[in-house]
């Protein structure tokens, strides 16, 4: 008998055809109040579960009994409680690879953004209010040559380092949990304590996991190391800093600029202060939003949703210990 997978979130053809071969599917169209009582109803002859964007709590997977395996389309796994998977013995899965590279691109696009000033000035245009040639109460900053601190040196945090040192002859500064010996090797990278990185670099960029230890790193103490020069970008979770702190550095100019992909409540809030400020660049979470990452990272949630239901192990487990027990 097929295993039963609820899907919720839409997949290529190609992709929803691959699924059906193997499992029983139901997909829920969309995640609003009709969709989110059509997954609770679905729940109970679920073994796999296959989407993202939902926070997936003990209190709804009690209603999965059956449930194997969880594969979510997505890097982070802060909307899954592990241990309480773990403790039930469900499969996690995501998609750390296939959206790194593209990833590191947002990252880059925004520290250029912000630091050019390009949708300030585009908007400037568009708005007709150029009238003149703009001069120094419109400059940016330079990239090329100064120092890039990135603060969590996984596989996003490599990418943006290559594109910082070979593109832009950056030096390259880093915090991590550990040392990163091929990472300092190859970009002539240097290992700071979060102090020092905060101080020195002009560029911070977060390319870190949310977790108990990192929700909060950055505050309004850490923004105080920051000089007025300092172009913050966060790439990684909004709840990683404290935006309240952020909007004060931006305002008092402790800083120059931000660009932001992430936030505390997503979607943002039209009435988020950061929208008006003319030095941020915010962007809607589309870190890893191409039409050709977007598919990769679906069909390695398939792959590995497939694989855990079929008692294989998957390439891309978040709770190993699941798979030892």
């Amino acid at each position: 008998m097929k295993k039963h997978v609820v899907l919720y979130k839409k997949l290529s053809p190609a992709l929803m055809a691959r699924l059906q071969e193997q499992c029983e599917v139901t997909l829920i169209e969309s995640l609003d109040a009709d969709g989110l009582m059509q997954l609770r109803d679905a729940l109970p002859r679920a073994h796999g579960l296959l989407g993202a964007s939902l926070k997936l709590d003990a209190a709804l997977l009690d209603l999965a009994p059956q449930l194997q395996a969880i594969a979510s389309v997505s890097v982070g796994v802060d909307n899954y409680d592990i241990d309480y998977l773990t403790r039930r013995k469900v499969v996690l899965t995501n998609t750390p690879d296939v959206l790194t590279e593209t990833t590191a691109d947002t990252g880059f696009a925004l520290i250029l953004a912000a630091a050019r000033r390009v949708v300030e000035l585009a908007n400037m245009v568009r708005n007709g209010q150029w009238n003149r040639n703009i001069g120094p109460a419109h400059f940016g900053t330079d990239v090329h040559g100064k120092t890039l601190g990135i603060i969590g040196m996984g596989r996003i945090g490599e990418a943006l380092a290559q594109r910082g040192h070979f593109g832009f002859g950056m030096p390259v500064l880093y915090h991590s949990q550990s040392r990163k010996p091929a990472v300092e090797e190859r970009f002539d990278a240097q290992y700071r304590s979060l102090e020092d990185l905060l101080k020195q670099a002009d560029f911070i960029c977060l390319t870190l996991p949310l977790t108990a230890q990192t929700e909060g790193l950055i505050g309004a103490e850490q923004f105080a190391l920051m000089r007025p020069e300092t172009i913050f970008i966060n790439i990684s979770r909004g709840k990683v800093i404290d935006e309240a702190a952020l909007i004060d550095a931006l305002r008092n100019k402790q800083i120059r600029a931000a660009g932001l992909d992430v936030f505390e409540r997503e979607p943002l809030d039209q009435a988020s202060p950061l929208l008006q400020l003319d030095n941020v660049v915010a962007t809607p979470h589309m870190g890893s939003a191409t039409h050709e990452t977007r598919e990769a990272m679906a069909r390695c949630a398939v792959e590995n949703l497939m694989a855990a239901l079929k008692g294989e192990k998957p390439a891309n487990l978040v709770n190993p210990s699941v798979w030892r027990s």
